[in-house]
């Protein structure tokens, strides 16, 4: 086993060079989806004022879960390596987040949040070498635009703190989904994932017991909860999520970042009557339209001399 995790080690990006196929986006954007459950499933099922607990709960046993299956550990440069990807994509982005909402209106922090795929396509560009289309920079701004209108509120108060924690949970974020990309994985991808979910949980136990104290009695409503958050919200999304990374180019799978706030939007009104506002259907329509806009393969110019006839001078 160690000998085959070093093989693998030796030439990280391998699993990064996958040609993405039509339905990626569509299996990948159902990680988005699940994560966009979220916010219902802790107002409604979760004990209240315990969002650390419920970020260390959601990676923590669903990592350990995994590498129990799974039974591969990191090996040489790795567990560094994995550190840094737990804390960028699990453990800092949900203390970062959760610093953001609690000092932000629910609609300026998600709009802070939607910044990620921009941030990830300039991030990519400058150190992966991928090209940053004219198309992904409008999509991203239209995503942007689009989640203000959907959950941005009139007369949203707004704290430097929690503006400052917004836009670092977006850089942490995408930094974490280009160093993926970059390090591509050494071991199947059930493997991976639990290191980075063991990793995230391993930093956030601790501050969530500072922060949130012990843990209180649970009832069966908050177990269902946790088990949901466990399972669909970490172990299956991240599965999925990372899968795509591997296989998408780093803007393209960023931009399906924004189906989570449609998704707890569709949540909201199914489940605690919401409705919504012109503005507000104006605004999920230019989200839809940015992913759309976001998923278009890049065109590319044919290798035969008959598509491709040589300019005359």
């Amino acid at each position: 086993m160690t000998a085959t995790i070093q093989r693998h080690e030796s030439i990280p990006r391998t699993t990064a060079a996958t040609t993405p196929g039509r339905l990626d986006p569509i299996i990948t954007g159902l990680a988005p989806a699940a994560w966009g459950l979220t916010y219902i499933v802790t107002t409604e099922l979760l004990p209240p004022g315990r969002p650390l607990l419920a970020a260390t709960l959601r990676a923590l046993p669903a990592g350990l879960a995994l590498a129990a299956i799974t039974r591969r550990r990191p090996t040489g440069s790795w567990w560094w390596k994995v550190a840094v990807l737990g804390v960028l994509n699990i453990g800092a982005f949900f203390v970062l987040l959760f610093v953001a909402a609690y000092r932000l209106p629910g609609g300026v922090a998600a709009t802070l949040g939607s910044i990620q795929p921009l941030v990830a396509a300039g991030l990519a560009t400058a150190f992966l070498g991928e090209r940053l289309r004219r198309s992904s920079v409008a999509a991203g701004m239209l995503g942007v635009v689009g989640v203000g209108l959907l959950v941005l509120r009139s007369g949203a108060a707004v704290d430097a703190v929690g503006v400052l924690a917004g836009l670092a949970g977006a850089l942490s974020m995408a930094s974490g989904v280009v160093l993926t990309k970059h390090w591509g994985r050494p071991v199947p991808l059930a493997a991976f994932t639990s290191w980075q979910l063991i990793a995230g949980g391993v930093l956030l136990a601790p501050i969530a017991l500072a922060v949130e104290g012990q843990p209180p009695s649970l009832s069966g409503q908050n177990l269902i909860g946790f088990t949901w958050l466990a399972t669909g919200g970490a172990a299956a999304s991240y599965l999925i999520w990372f899968r795509g990374v591997a296989r998408l180019p780093v803007a393209q799978v960023s931009l399906l970042g924004l189906i989570s706030p449609i998704v707890a939007t569709i949540a909201g009104l199914v489940v605690l009557g919401q409705t919504l506002t012109p503005a507000q259907l104006f605004g999920a329509a230019l989200i839809l339209t940015a992913i759309a806009v976001g998923q278009r393969p890049a065109a590319t110019r044919s290798t035969n001399p008959q598509h491709n006839p040589p300019r005359r001078t």
